[in-house]
């Protein structure tokens, strides 16, 4: 039988390491992620969010398929491995640092054109 809350912690901390996510405990980590985490690894984290609290009670424990606990554990930390935190940090200020540029461009050509109505230039 595999332990749910060992595997479930590492992953809490690859979330914490790799998504900048802070939270009390898997559960919570995999709330905030909403849709930094694919559709197939958020569906494979709720699964193992769901059987946590089952695993500790012995009698609902065994309705938990433990290979479909294995399987879903291996789909969301191959994803967290996968990610690069810098390589997503520097995309997050590359789109910052790209929305600001454009709305100083559109600042100078709303200015541009005002000056020309108005006849200045």
């Amino acid at each position: 039988m595999m332990d749910i809350d060992a595997k479930t912690a590492r992953l809490a901390k690859l979330m914490e390491e790799r998504l900048d996510l802070r939270g009390a405990n898997f559960a919570a980590k995999v709330r905030r992620a909403g849709r930094l985490l694919p559709r197939h690894v958020r569906e494979a984290a709720g699964v193992l969010v769901r059987a946590t609290p089952l695993m500790d009670h012995p009698r609902l424990s065994r309705q938990v398929n433990p290979s479909e606990l294995e399987a879903a554990a291996g789909i969301v930390e191959k994803y967290l491995l996968d990610v690069n935190p810098w390589d997503r940090r520097r995309g997050i200020a590359v789109s910052w640092l790209s929305g600001l540029a454009f709305s100083l461009l559109a600042l100078v050509v709303a200015v541009v054109l005002v000056l020309v109505w108005r006849g200045y230039l």
